[in-house]
């Protein structure tokens, strides 16, 4: 047998998805997580799976995960000691940024915290042109004496930036090489290598963040392959990247701010997927867990890619999908601010103390408690009856903090906790959609995480959306994501020029040089010849623009006739951004993009048999529930999703429950299961 496993670790549980290749059974599990060491979690649930289900550690096949480990160090501050070493006279570059506030109306707003501490920025005399020549050239001796001055302060890694690596990295690869003469057993990045793209202030601050975050890194994915290996599994384990792919334990240790939004882009990755089942290519992804929930847009079924994000207020230029992260989940905590308002996170409960309906220590009321006392979650236990639930602690939490400081009512104080999270959840789905040109009711909401089932359809009431989808394990679908991700590099290079056929010779040669690269990564992660792939863009802008929009190019070479497609193209795009397009201005390419992809081997899942006249199971018990909007319970029917057969059809109101998760069907939306063990939730009347 042959086993293939991914893995997702979240705030509160830490999900398993296991596929058997010979079989074409797939499964899953959850435990909770282990916030002070994410691998305690990952490898007490293997141990689990491989007790419970007979299977040979040497039977795996194939391990990937999911981590937050780099995501809570940004949060948590908890990053390496990191020296900036860059050109003399721009050492204060992280502090200058834009020149503009994180917030314009918002005065006291504060600057993002330093990552760079006291003392820890140094200079060195050296100057490269914009054309690439050496103005002033490298002092070595100098360099010598800055690095072992970095060494006594006690740096554990160096971050080295200087101007104009990205056309001629020369003086960067020489601090390096000094570096780890000098000071070998330091961290080092420097900007060439990571992101060799203009933009002085966005490079600097890649290559601190990746600084900052490689030591810490370094140490868990050395101690993560330690830990499975000790288990006895022979594979080398992956990890998710930002890009929704996956990358070898080695690049990992080198670009760690690959992984900054490593779990979530998982959840886009299998919801693609799933959309591609079901035939839908126009998608919205409300990925919920215990902590946070993470909304992207997957347009003609491609998820969105951004060349640069803010992650904790710095940029970071590395390919990421566009996902928007707001603290709402499960465990977010409900509160009563000082204007007697009700809050509904960002602050949450976690796996530790969790919330109070849990019964371990958790005291304060959460979205989970409200869920519970107003019907929609069960009552006694979740998790398929693993987990004992209390209602009692999540009155009291809910009285004890809300009701007493409002003189509300217990229920109506729940329903106000759900519906100020549906409310937070509904503004970030319009950031990704309606902001950004979009009309929010030609997608199709994909629902999913351990929460998301439960607030799906109130959410796409409000705006306007008719159809839901709810993958078969909604609670798992990042670690399911895990399972269905390539490889991928994504490669790029600076080079301002004209997009005129007298530079076809130029452009053509930073492909080739992209090419050669990316093909040697391939080779380092051993993808076969016949399974590697080559996607070529560029970012390109009208002369005396300053912002660039990206346009893709087929694998071939650039030619004559590809260069003027892509122009017409970069017009169309203008056009639909900017609302114009000048066809006599001329156009500069700006950035050059290569994504070097190796086709990892995936779980088939095969459709079965579709029996229309599928009878509603019977119900499992009978429940009062208490919808947003309504004044009165109502008694709903509670199924188990293991009773329904392809086919099924059932109307709200309706509870539908499983081990992942809890589908709630409001009044006048009705639930059917595809062949694929979907659930695809429709609104009276469809797509409105």
């Amino acid at each position: 047998m042959s086993y293939m496993i991914g893995v997702d670790v979240g705030g509160t549980f830490t999900d398993f998805s296991v596929f058997n290749t010979e079989t074409g059974k797939l499964f899953h599990f959850k435990r909770s997580s282990t916030p002070a060491d994410p691998s305690e979690a990952i490898v007490k649930g293997i141990e689990i799976i491989l007790k419970e289900n007979a299977i040979k550690p040497e039977e795996i096949s194939y391990l990937a995960h999911g981590t937050t480990v780099a995501t809570n160090a940004l949060i948590e501050k908890h990053g390496a000691k990191v020296a900036l070493l860059t050109t003399a006279g721009f050492k204060d570059l992280m502090e200058i940024g834009w020149q503009k506030r994180p917030s314009l109306y918002d005065l006291l707003k504060p600057k993002p915290q330093s990552l760079i501490g006291p003392g820890m920025k140094f200079e060195v005399n050296e100057r490269i042109l914009y054309d690439g020549t050496v103005k002033t050239p490298l002092n070595e001796e100098e360099v010598v004496d800055v690095v072992l001055r970095i060494k006594a302060s006690g740096a554990e890694s160096i971050a080295v930036c200087t101007i104009f690596s990205f056309i001629n990295p020369s003086h960067e690869k020489k601090i390096k090489s000094i570096i780890e003469r000098e000071f070998p057993e330091a961290y080092v990045t420097i900007s060439s290598e990571l992101v060799p793209e203009f933009r002085e202030f966005s490079r600097m601050s890649t290559t601190v963040l990746n600084a900052y975050l490689g030591p810490l890194m370094k140490r868990y994915v050395k101690k993560f392959e330690k830990t499975i290996r000790d288990v006895g599994i022979t594979v080398s384990p992956y990890v998710t990247q930002s890009n929704g792919s996956i990358i070898s334990i080695k690049e990992t240790e080198d670009c760690p701010i690959r992984t900054a939004v490593s779990g979530p882009s998982a959840g886009v990755v299998g919801a693609t997927y799933i959309g591609k089942q079901c035939g839908v290519d126009k998608i919205i992804s409300l990925d919920i867990g215990g902590t946070s929930a993470d909304i992207s847009l997957i347009e003609n079924g491609v998820s969105t890619l951004s060349s640069e994000r803010l992650v904790e207020g710095y940029p970071a230029r590395i390919p990421m999908l566009d996902i928007v992260t707001i603290g709402a989940g499960g465990g977010s905590l409900a509160r009563i601010d000082a204007g007697g308002v009700m809050k509904v996170g960002p602050k949450s409960a976690g796996a530790n103390p969790g919330p109070a309906c849990y019964g371990v220590g958790g005291i304060e009321p959460t979205v989970t408690d409200a869920n519970i006392l107003l019907g929609k979650l069960n009552q006694k236990k979740i998790l398929g009856g693993r987990m004992a639930v209390y209602p009692e602690r999540a009155e009291k939490a809910i009285r004890d903090y809300i009701c007493s400081k409002t003189g509300i009512g217990l229920y109506e104080a729940a329903n106000g906790i759900i519906s100020v999270i549906n409310s937070n959840m509904i503004r970030a789905i319009r950031v990704v959609s309606v902001e950004r040109g979009y009309d929010v009711r030609d997608f199709s909401l994909m629902a999913f995480g351990g929460a998301g089932p439960l607030h799906a359809c109130e959410v796409a009431n409000e705006l306007g959306i008719g159809i839901i989808i709810i993958p078969p394990s909604p609670g798992t679908l990042c670690s399911l994501g895990l399972l269905m991700a390539d490889t991928k590099f994504d490669l790029s290079r600076s080079n301002i020029m004209l997009a005129k056929k007298e530079n076809l010779e130029a452009i053509n040669g930073i492909f080739d040089s992209m090419l050669a690269e990316g093909t040697g990564l391939l080779d380092k992660e051993r993808v076969p010849p016949e399974r590697r792939s080559f996607v070529r863009a560029i970012d390109a802008r009208y002369e005396h623009q300053n912002y660039e929009i990206t346009v893709s190019l087929p694998g071939s070479p650039m030619t004559e006739e590809v260069l003027r497609d892509a122009i017409e193209a970069f017009h169309k795009e203008h056009d639909k951004n900017y609302g114009y397009f000048d066809r006599d201005k001329n156009i500069q390419i700006v950035n050059y993009k290569l994504s070097a992809i190796g086709d990892i081997d995936k779980p088939d899942m095969h459709e079965v048999s579709v029996d229309k006249s599928a009878p509603v199971p019977r119900p499992i018990e009978t429940r009062k529930v208490l919808f947003q909007g309504a004044q009165e319970f109502v008694d709903c029917n509670i199924y188990d999703k293991a009773d329904m057969k392809p086919g099924c059809t059932i109307a709200g109101p309706a509870v539908i429950e499983q081990m992942d998760t809890t589908i709630v069907i409001t009044p006048e939306w009705t639930a059917h299961l595809d062949g694929y063990f979907n659930l695809r939730v429709e609104h009276e009347g469809g797509q409105r």
